[in-house]
């Protein structure tokens, strides 16, 4: 029999992991979705409790366009950690569909499936129309309906009273709503479900947005109380130097996305030789300001200051280097200093 794993945490707080399968420059995505199962297994050793992935579409730089086949490996390939998507874009699919796929994945891995709704298409608009996206306007329905195809309750008269998700009806993965502002808090309080906030790209709203939750929460089946989680960005190596440049490589490759110029994720070295003009370089320092990026102790410092302000019940790691063994590292520091501080 396997030990069993203590759950890693901080400040008392569990502690999880969000991947994008970054496609480094001169791989491939094959090799950027097998590093991110190899990551979620080594992770999953460390004591994460959580291993999310993110949907996004027509990005070089990034693999993960369909959370729930990824998940589905992912889940195959660990056996304890909880594993979900943070998130799946509702407006780019069909409530029903997306209700029979993570029914089908809590068949298969009962216990271990999280459902991170979000409602931004994760793309440009041209993608979204091809992938048939319906909207933020449509999301406040697509949400109710995706509810009623996990609970099998409907109103009266309801069209789809008679339609049944099947595996997913009465017997679906924990749901959570993902929000980058005051709109989804709300909703989420309203429903009472948990609330996961992007505080790795979304730093300003943050503190509002989980304030709006808390103050609009309604106790619900799901919850009797609110449950936050906040995902923070994090790159730890040996020393602080070392971690700042390579913290360059994702930061370049986000500067690009930014500016329409998406493409793989640059090679440290590349990005310490990029021209900048001043306005990228304030650009990258004001986006690198927020996030937590050091040597131990100096992201294990931000992180716990990071939990003290926000008072959150979790929270999300989600860490991008050019090379996978860079982020593994990353993370190994991160758990190895974080169990030592708890000892």
């Amino acid at each position: 029999m396997a030990d069993v794993i203590t759950p890693l945490t901080l400040a008392g707080v569990p502690l999880g992991v969000l991947d994008l399968a970054p496609v480094p420059e001169g791989s491939t995505a094959g090799d950027a979705l097998r590093a991110t199962i190899d990551l979620a297994k080594k992770t999953e050793e460390l004591g994460f409790t959580r291993f999310w992935v993110a949907e996004h579409h027509g990005m070089p730089g990034v693999a993960s366009s369909s959370p729930p086949v990824l998940i589905g490996h992912i889940a195959d390939a660990t056996s304890t950690i909880r594993v979900g998507s943070g998130g799946v874009m509702l407006p780019n699919h069909s409530s029903l569909v997306v209700a029979e796929q993570f029914g089908m994945l809590e068949a298969l891995h009962p216990g271990r499936i999280d459902l991170g709704i979000g409602r931004a298409p994760g793309t440009d608009q041209a993608t979204a129309q091809a992938l048939r996206h319906g909207g933020p306007d449509d999301f406040p329905r697509q949400l109710t309906d995706l509810i009623g195809f996990f609970t099998g309750q409907w109103p009266e008269k309801h069209p789809y009273r008679q339609v049944h998700a099947i595996p997913g009806e009465g017997d679906g993965p924990d749901l959570w709503l993902l929000g980058s502002s005051g709109y989804s808090a709300q909703v989420a309080g309203a429903l009472g479900i948990p609330f996961a906030f992007a505080h790795h790209f979304m730093p300003q709203n943050t503190l509002p947005a989980l304030d709006l939750y808390r103050k609009s929460f309604r106790p619900s089946s799901a919850l009797d109380k609110p449950y936050s989680m906040i995902a923070a960005g994090a790159i730890c190596a040996d020393t602080d130097e070392q971690a700042k440049f390579l913290a360059g490589a994702s930061a370049l490759s986000f500067l690009k996305l930014r500016t329409g110029r998406p493409g793989k994720v640059p090679t440290p070295q590349e990005a310490a030789d990029y021209p900048y003009s001043d306005v990228e370089r304030s650009f990258i320092e004001d986006r690198q300001s927020t996030q937590h990026i050091g040597a131990p102790d100096t992201v294990l410092a931000g992180l716990t200051e990071l939990i003290k302000t926000t008072e959150v019940d979790e929270l999300m790691l989600i860490t991008q280097t050019h090379d996978p063994a860079d982020r593994l590292h990353s993370f190994n520091l991160i758990a190895a200093a974080a169990r030592a501080a708890t000892a």
